[in-house]
């Protein structure tokens, strides 16, 4: 393929790495089951586009998000993928265990910036979901675990509406404290703005919070999410979250759609000369064989675009 032409911009990192959550943000929203077999598969194909993090799978109890209660299945389908890290998200202690029993050993753990979002993901206050938190980060670092911290609703909130940045930085500070050795601000109602963007990767900066920490996620609800990343990465974040094929929302979040597609993301990178490792074509086939399992076109506009073209 010889588009899009590339044309650098100066200022900008040579190289991204994309955070692929795809298999497990992406599906956790589907009402019906995905068999484990086919997460697999799409596991596998995704690495074998060149991505090499893809968070696989939740060890949160079944009844919250079923469509993942099969963590202990899966998990050992892929942990053979070589030169790929496989993070998986635990929400406590138990989850902790069942993710260490299977030799994870990259975890993430999922605060919020906000009480109403911490109430209704987590019930429990801020500052207790933190507490909760802070020995499960404890513990896997002890046992040599790499943990990522993700923040939910950075730049805003359906209940609360406006987050300042203050109480955002509060939760990345205590989490960093903790141990984090990385972080992911989401704007998990696709909100934000680029001014936003910029202002809060400053303020976080300002606050003793390395840009080298930071990643991003950004949900499109309001086409804002490419524009974010490029903020982002004037900013010098080297870490972009993104979802194949643009799968996934928020179950606890209703005004929340899909995440950033990472064939868009993927695309515009290309254009700006930015490596990603990924193999684009071969990404668009995935995600073009995901939407068929799932019975519906992917909502990327660059996985549609390039679809027709071969058709």
């Amino acid at each position: 393929m010889t588009l899009p032409m590339t044309v650098p911009a100066p200022g900008l990192p040579a190289r991204v790495r994309i955070h692929e959550v795809g298999a497990r943000d992406g599906l956790q929203n589907e009402k019906s089951t995905v068999p484990t077999e086919v997460k697999a598969e799409f596991i596998r194909r995704l690495a074998a586009a060149g991505l090499t993090t893809i968070e696989a799978t939740s060890f949160v109890h079944p009844k919250w998000v079923p469509q993942l209660a099969d963590a202990e299945q899966l998990f050992p389908l892929v942990s053979d993928l070589q030169g790929v890290e496989l993070p998986v998200l635990v929400p406590n202690d138990r989850g902790l265990d069942r993710a260490l029993a299977l030799g994870a050993r990259r975890i993430a753990v999922f605060a919020s910036a906000t009480e109403s979002f911490a109430k209704a993901n987590l019930n429990r206050t801020l500052d207790e979901s933190l507490a909760v938190f802070e020995p499960v980060v404890r513990r896997a670092k002890d046992e040599g675990a790499h943990v990522r911290g993700y923040v939910s609703m950075c730049f805003g909130d359906p209940w609360e509406g406006a987050v300042p940045l203050p109480q955002v930085v509060r939760v990345c500070k205590a989490l960093v404290a903790m141990g984090c050795d990385e972080l992911s601000l989401g704007d998990t109602i696709g909100v934000a703005t680029p001014g936003h963007v910029r202002a809060l990767l400053s303020q976080l900066n300002e606050e003793g919070v390395p840009t080298d920490v930071i990643g991003v996620h950004f949900h499109d609800t309001y086409g804002q999410a490419l524009a974010n990343t490029y903020a982002a990465l004037q900013h010098g974040v080297t870490t972009v979250d993104a979802s194949a094929g643009g799968l996934g929302g928020c179950p606890y979040a209703k005004s929340a759609t899909g995440n950033l597609a990472t064939e868009d993301l993927v695309w515009m990178l290309r254009g700006l000369g930015i490596d990603t490792g990924v193999d684009l074509g071969h990404l668009v086939a995935t995600s073009d064989w995901m939407a068929g399992h799932l019975g519906r076109p992917s909502p990327s506009r660059t996985v549609r675009a390039l679809s027709h073209k071969e058709q």
